[in-house]
This record gives C-alpha cells, structure tokens and sequence, in this order.
C-alpha cells in the first residue's frame, strides 16, 4: 500500500518498487516536516499565480487554496499524519490535498519541480529563523545595556592572559559584549539581504515553458527579488551556510561570555553572584551551585560549529544543479538555529539575573599592581621621559612592592624617589584604581564618562 501511494507521485517510469532499504535512506520526513508552514504558504502563492496567469481555472485555484488550509489546521492541531513512504513534506501535503479535493490537488504542481519548492521553503525557513535570532540578539544586548548602566563607575579587574592588567569598569566590561553581538546582529542581516532572492519557478533546474510571473510569487513571499539564474536557484545553499557562519561566530561571543560567567561566579573570584534559576545543585555535595547553563551555552559551540563543517562537506563536490545529496542540508540547519535560540534566551535570562558584587569586584581590582601602567605613564607625562624607560623603573618599583607584599599606593614616597629621585608626591594621584579608570577617557575607554557616553549611543542606535 505504502509503495502503491508513493507511485503516485513519481513513480510512472519505474516497473518494480523500491527496496525497503532505499526507503530508509531517502525518506526526509521527520525532519523536513518542519518545512509545512513555509511550504503551505509557498504553494498559496504558487497557486494563485498560476491562476493570475490563467495556467489554472480559478475554481480549482481556490480549491487548493481551500485545501491547503484544512492541511494547515490539522497539522496545528497534530492531526497529520506523516507518512515516511511518501518521503517527505511537499509529497505528505500533496497527497493529502488530493484526498480532500480530488483532481484538482495535481494542478498544483505544474510549474513547478520539488527542486525550485524546496529551494524556496528552506530559505523561507532559514529568513524566519535569521528574524528570530535578531530579536534575541537585540533582547540581550538592551540586558547588558541595562548592566552596564547599573555600573557605569564599579571597578573591577581587567584582565589579559587571565593575569591582572588593568583596572576597568563593569559597565565598559558589559560594552565589550554589546559591541560583539551588535556586530552579529550586523552579520544575520546581511546574511538576510543576501539570500532574500526567490527560488520559486526555477523549476527543476532550467525555469519552464509555461507563462509564469516569478515577479508575482516573489512580492507575494516578502523577497526582493526573483533569482535571476535557474540552474543557481535549486543548487544554491550559500543562504544556509551564511545562517550556520554567522551562528556559529554569534556562538562563539556568546560561549566567550558563558566561560567568564562561569570564572566569574566561581569562589575563588566572586566576583558575580547567578541566580538560582540558571544554577543547579550536586546529588552529593549539598554546597554545591553549578553554573550549569552558562557551560552548556559554552558546549553546544561545537553543535554550531559542526553543523556549520558539516554542510560545507556536504556542498564543496556538487556540480549543478540538484543532487539529493542536498537532502543532507537540513537537519544540521535545525539542530544548529535550536541550539542557537536556546542559548540566546538562557544567556540573556542569566545576564538579566545576575548580581556583580560591587566590593569584591573593587577589591579585586586592586590585586596584581593594576595600576603599575598609570605609574609608567605618569613618569613619561611628568618626567619627560621614553616610555621604556618609564616602563624599566616602574617594573623596579613593583618589584619592591611584590617583596613588601603591598600595593603601589601603599609604597612611600621615599622607596619610589630611590628607584628615581625624581619621583614627587603628585604620583599617588594616579596609583588608586579609581584614579585610573577614569583618567582612562580616549574615546572608547573605559572612564565612566566615556562608558555613559557608549550606552546612550547605543539606546539611540536601538532606538531604546
């Protein structure tokens, strides 16, 4: 029975059916039926064209239109039944079209080639999924927005090598990452403009004799633009690969954040405290709070990335312009957008949660000579001197500081004058940590002044 309904479809020029095994590898439905809503809507508007174009008789176009949203309902309300012998989501809804209108459900097809059909929904998909992941970048960057506005001036450590460096504020430290993601909101909307051209009536590969207007469907779609060439509409995957780049970078700032989340929140820094809603607990030890959504954000990178690797392999030997090898196109797709939506509303919910400890991050900040840089620039500003040769002397300064165990601000002024005489009491003006933050005030910097100056730049841009 199942192979006499797949006969149905394509199964005229073949006399035996199907070996059970070819079944097994070249069914897609249970992943590409997530294509149903982008392929309803695809052949709406195929249909009504074909109407427009007096291809098919207005009766039997509302006919398929009428159908076609019966299917729409049923499987909404999970009363579809996907069948596997059919292959997959354009046959399933094309057979049950035809159980409900009869004849008129073949009429459909004309003009049209699963290649340009698929070509289509799968764009459609991956632009309603780019729109998605732009509204979640845009939700998290106002909620580290509102973090650095509730720390425009809190001191905390910044760090190269994971090694103190200088001291800087959390509200530049949350700019930093509003400055990444913006640029993937950058990407996802390039990537938008660029594959928002329509594949449908390319056909199988090389258009079709009949009197179609692609003008038509296109606008109907939201695209800018029908594809100019046929044989590139149904091969080209490049919309896909853009989705899976930019995730996978997106992805990347994102498991950059999770890792300092997760040092952050550790006790040995204290430096954040996560709420209880993105921490779990130990089955054995009761002390325990483990960031566990930050290190799974941080591990499904590699889902991302591999998605990514994964349909590069499977494009980079195909000549045009269809081969079913680009069946191997969706499910790397979906599992890489799920992965990416997921980590995109846990990071933004962990980033709205979180407390920054104002006085741990403060004291933090004083560890590991922070301000030796403000020192060396002081010699060079006040004493004329070469910066190398500020930095030498500042590096015998904190040399005597670390066999003291102090910090610079606590050294006398005379310890400091027998490295250089020439050192005044005006240098303990710029040895604190606040002192240096904000005399850090180039544009970008990290002074407070600056750091609001940055936030409302960015509220205009966002138009928050």
């Amino acid at each position: 029975m199942a192979q006499k309904k797949s006969n149905l479809m394509w199964g005229g020029r073949f006399a035996a059916g199907q070996d059970s095994l070819m079944e097994e590898i070249n069914a897609s439905i249970e992943f590409d039926k997530r294509l149903a809503e982008q392929d309803i809507l695809a052949s709406k508007v195929h249909a009504k064209m074909l109407s427009k174009q007096n291809i098919i008789s207005e009766s039997d176009c509302k006919s398929i239109v009428k159908g076609l949203d019966l299917i729409a309902s049923q499987i909404k309300k999970n009363e579809f039944v996907f069948d596997r012998a059919l292959e997959d989501i354009h046959m399933n809804i094309e057979a049950q079209l035809k159980e409900i209108i009869g004849e008129p459900a073949g009429r459909l097809h004309t003009a049209r080639s699963r290649n340009d059909q698929v070509a289509t929904d799968f764009r459609l998909w991956v632009r309603d999924q780019i729109d998605l992941s732009q509204k979640l970048l845009r939700g998290l960057i106002e909620t580290l927005l509102a973090q650095a506005d509730s720390g425009v001036d809190w001191v905390m450590p910044g760090f190269t090598h994971l090694q103190m460096a200088q001291p800087v504020t959390w509200g530049h430290h949350m700019l930093a990452y509003v400055e990444m993601f913006s640029r993937d909101l950058s990407r996802f909307s390039d990537a938008r403009d660029r594959m928002n051209e329509c594949p449908l009536g390319a056909a199988a590969l090389a258009g079709t004799s009949f009197p179609i207007n692609r003008e038509t469907t296109s606008s109907a779609l939201n695209f800018k633009a029908p594809s100019a060439n046929s044989l590139d509409a149904v091969s080209d995957r490049d919309f896909a690969l853009e989705f899976l780049s930019s995730s996978s970078i997106c992805a990347m700032h994102l498991s950059r954040l999770a890792e300092e989340l997760v040092i952050w929140s550790s006790a040995q820094f204290k430096l954040i405290s996560l709420s209880d809603r993105f921490s779990t607990g130990s089955s054995m030890m009761p002390q325990k709070k483990n960031p566990d959504a930050a290190e799974l954000i941080r591990a499904k990178v590699g889902r991302i990335f591999g998605a990514n690797v994964a349909l590069m392999m499977v494009m980079k030997g195909l000549p045009l312009a269809y081969s079913k090898d680009m069946q191997e196109d969706k499910e790397q797709v979906f599992d890489a957008a799920d992965n990416l939506t997921v980590a995109l509303a846990a990071m933004t919910g962990m980033i709205k949660d979180l407390k920054a400890n104002k006085e741990n991050m403060e004291a933090a900040a004083h560890f590991g000579f922070s301000t030796a840089t403000d020192l060396a620039d002081w010699l060079v500003q006040n004493l004329n001197l070469p910066f190398r040769e500020a930095h030498h002397i500042t590096g015998q300064i904190v040399l005597i500081a670390e066999t003291k165990k102090c910090d610079l601000c606590d050294l006398d002024l005379g310890e400091m004058q027998e490295v250089d005489d020439r050192i005044t009491e005006d240098i303990y003006s710029v040895l604190s940590v606040h002192q240096s933050v904000a005399s850090r005030s180039s544009y970008g910097g990290t002074a407070p002044s600056q750091v609001r100056s940055q936030i409302n730049r960015w509220r205009d841009i966002l138009d928050l």
